[in-house]
């Protein structure tokens, strides 16, 4: 999932949330915490694939110098 649709899917959670507590329906509520947490969590999942495909470039990198 991209960047994009993680913040679509983080703001129509906080949108079911303040519809949910504008409305009194707990149930609405809790699910749009619910989604803005797991696209925090996939966003944070998404960010360290990155990081972990950094370094294992510069890994490689440095061992084809190595080589040179």
């Amino acid at each position: 999932m991209g960047d994009i649709q993680n913040k679509a899917e983080e703001l129509g959670g906080k949108a079911k949330e303040a519809f949910g507590d504008a409305t009194g329906n707990e149930r609405l509520e809790a699910e749009g915490k619910a989604d803005q947490v797991k696209s925090e969590i996939k966003q944070g999942i998404e960010e360290l694939g990155d990081k972990v495909k950094e370094a294992g470039d510069k890994i490689l990198g440095a061992f084809q110098n190595d080589k040179k």
